[in-house]
This record gives structure tokens, C-alpha cells and sequence, in this order.
């Protein structure tokens, strides 16, 4: 006779172990080292992947995002996605069952994490992997529906396009974001002409080539600006002549400043 396989009762870091646990919401936490990178792969459930410390870069078909300290990035479930590791991340990641609650986000995407969000998936950890749902294990789990729902979408994503010629250079760009190569210079890589994926740009991206890669850098500019760089020497390496045009730029693509993103929140 088979044995009944039982969902765990303690915290196992296999994320196989959550899809089935009869709860809408299964909560894991689990430590990374920094470089680590995490083969693309997906899940039957939603995945909310929050780091507590240290940034990840998560990456799918379509998009990729950058994802610092109290920012999480909400997956819809069977989202096929890989995650890179920056510096020490303790990734507290909530497994939710897809559909169980109106307001949850339907597409990948980059949420604000408030305090007291923060504290409820921290607690709800804390909790047996089977919670009583009516007990302080639910009151949680209610609590975290709701905080997500009405969670601030933050643009940290640079759109991937799906033509192979113009995904061969976006691919190049993302490896090196401060190369200073032009479009005509990547047309001989691409096998395109110029005009063709200045066209590719527009047509998948919805953004131009130069707009694109000012993406990319500021993506880049975040991993110096968490490291504990000066906001003026980060300028300075993305081409900019001062700490405030860069800071103004990064605003207008970005949605706020760069200060805003750093783990102290200090200006520099």
C-alpha cells in the first residue's frame, strides 16, 4: 500500500513541499549566498518573493526586474522565472493559491513592502506550515491578502523582447549595461539592420533603444547604490555630469530617486 504523502509540518526549503499544503497561503523562508543564481523554473501556485536583505534580479520570458531589500515581486502562478542573487538575500517567499483572493495582482510585478507587511509574512512564518485558519495563522494569512492588494506597483522592470536579432543585443546590453556601443553598432551582432531593430524597439519594447538602455543602467546603478556607493560616483559611471541630473533622470524613468532605494535611506 502507498504511503499518504502529509504536507511538512516544519520549515523545509524545498519549494515542492508548499504547493499542496491545504492552506491559501504556504510561507517559506530560506538564505542565500551572494552570486547564487537559481535556474529558471515555476511554480503551481503564485509566488510573492520578498527580500528581507540583500537584491535579487528575477527574470522571465518577457521581463525582467530588479528587486531590492523591502520591495517583493509578485509571480502568477506556472510563471516560468530564474533569480540572481545579489550580495547575503534571506528571501522570505509566500506560496498562494492562485485565484483565492480578488485584488492579488495578475501579473508579474514589483510591490512596495510596508512595514507592516513585512512584519505579517514574518509572522506568519513563525507559524505551523498547517495554520489554524481560525486562529492567529488565519487573522495573518486575511491580514497579508490585504496588505498585498493595496500594495504600491513600483516600475522596476525592463521589458525583454521575443525577436531573436533584438533579444541577442537586449541579452548583451543587460551583461554589459555600461557599454557605449551604438545601435549601428549592434546591428552587426544582431544580423538586422539599423532601421529594423530601431523598429523592433518600438514595436516589442514600446520604448526606443537609447530609453531602453538608460533602463538597463539605472537597473545597474541600484546594485552599486545598495553596495554603499556614493550617488555621485554612481552618476559619474553612468555617464552623468552631476548627482542631481542623475537623480532627476532615475526619477523620471524610475518613479522616485535613487535615495529612496537605498537600505538607509540616506542621501549622498
Amino acid at each position: 500500500m502507498a504511503k499518504t504523502k502529509h504536507p511538512p509540518t516544519s520549515r523545509s526549503t524545498n519549494a515542492d513541499d508548499y504547493q499542496k499544503v491545504p492552506r491559501p497561503i504556504a510561507a517559506m523562508s530560506k538564505t542565500f549566498k551572494d552570486g547564487f543564481e537559481i535556474a529558471p523554473h515555476h511554480h503551481p501556485r503564485d509566488q510573492f518573493l520578498y527580500s528581507v536583505t540583500g537584491l535579487m534580479r528575477v527574470r522571465t520570458q518577457a521581463e525582467a526586474w530588479i528587486v531590492p531589500p523591502d520591495r517583493a515581486v509578485y509571480l502568477p502562478a506556472r510563471v516560468e522565472h530564474s533569480i540572481g542573487i545579489r550580495g547575503l538575500v534571506t528571501m522570505s517567499t509566500l506560496y498562494i493559491a492562485p485565484r483565492v483572493q480578488d485584488g492579488l495582482p495578475v501579473a508579474p510585478t514589483v510591490l512596495e513592502v510596508s512595514a507592516l507587511l513585512r512584519e505579517l509574512v514574518l509572522a506568519l512564518i513563525d507559524e505551523p506550515v498547517v495554520y489554524d485558519e481560525q486562529g492567529r495563522g488565519g487573522a495573518l494569512a486575511e491580514l497579508i491578502f490585504s496588505e498585498i492588494a493595496r500594495a504600491r506597483r513600483l516600475p522596476l522592470v525592463i521589458p525583454m523582447p521575443r525577436d531573436p536579432r533584438l533579444l541577442r543585443v537586449c541579452n548583451a546590453m543587460l551583461a554589459d549595461p555600461a557599454s557605449r556601443r551604438t545601435l549601428d553598432d549592434w546591428a552587426l551582432d544582431a544580423g538586422a539592420s539599423v532601421r529594423t531593430l530601431a523598429r523592433l524597439f518600438d514595436e516589442e519594447l514600446s520604448v526606443g533603444f537609447v530609453a531602453w538602455r538608460q533602463r538597463v543602467r539605472f537597473h545597474n546603478a541600484l546594485e552599486a547604490i545598495f553596495a554603499g556607493e556614493p550617488i555621485a560616483l554612481v552618476a559619474e559611471r553612468n555617464g552623468y555630469r552631476s548627482a542631481s541630473a542623475f537623480s532627476a533622470a532615475f526619477r523620471n524613468v524610475m518613479g522616485q530617486p535613487p535615495s529612496s532605494l537605498r537600505p538607509d535611506s540616506a542621501q549622498n
